[in-house]
């Protein structure tokens, strides 16, 4: 198999997955999304684990890629069905927060053009305060940037399966023809001549 076929494409979406995971896995923590952290994490081992098979011809790293990558194309449906309301989800809930914090995505602060304002409210007999934090003026709702973002993995997800069933069948049709070689040139050569 060639360095042009769809080996050196796998290699190539299999690095971009994992630059825009890792880019995504940054936002996450910033937000202290729990579950799409733990989530990115797992996905950033297999898409490593897909590229060291695809790079190493290891059929069974490569179909574990394939099995996770169709987890990880539900999985960011999901996300967008959060975060657009969908199904009795709502983007207001703790969920991907496992209700530990109070923190929601980082982009639904810090948005392209959003200005952001605190307006600290006293707290009558305690010392303590909390603030209010408006946003206004945003470009794109940060709603929708999570949406892109999930439909960009998606995107890149499937062509890494596709990519990746190509290669499989490509190793497998290779190696059946080595066997069969094999087995030809034995038989060739234990025939007794005539």
């Amino acid at each position: 198999m060639g360095c042009c076929s769809g080996r050196c494409t796998l290699i190539f979406l299999c690095s971009i997955q994992l630059t825009v995971a890792l880019e995504r896995q940054v936002f996450d923590f910033l937000g202290y999304q729990w579950a799409p952290i733990l989530v990115n994490f797992f996905h950033i081992i297999i898409v490593i684990l897909g590229l060291f098979g695809t790079i190493q011809y290891r059929p069974r790293y490569i179909v574990v890629y394939i099995v996770w990558t169709a987890l990880w194309v539900t999985w960011n449906v999901f996300i967008i069905c959060f975060y657009l309301d969908v199904g009795g989800l709502t983007k207001e809930s703790d969920l991907l927060t496992f209700n530990i914090s109070a923190h929601h995505s980082w982009w639904s602060e810090r948005g392209p053009g959003c200005v952001r304002r605190e307006m600290t409210q006293p707290r009558v007999g305690t010392v303590d305060s909390q603030s209010y934090i408006s946003v206004m003026g945003c470009l794109m709702e940060y709603q929708y940037i999570e949406v892109l973002h999930s439909g960009t993995q998606i995107l890149i997800a499937l062509l890494g399966f596709v990519y990746a069933c190509y290669v499989i069948s490509a190793i497998t049709e290779e190696e059946d023809s080595c066997e069969y070689n094999d087995l030809t040139t034995h038989t060739h050569t234990s025939t007794p001549p005539k």
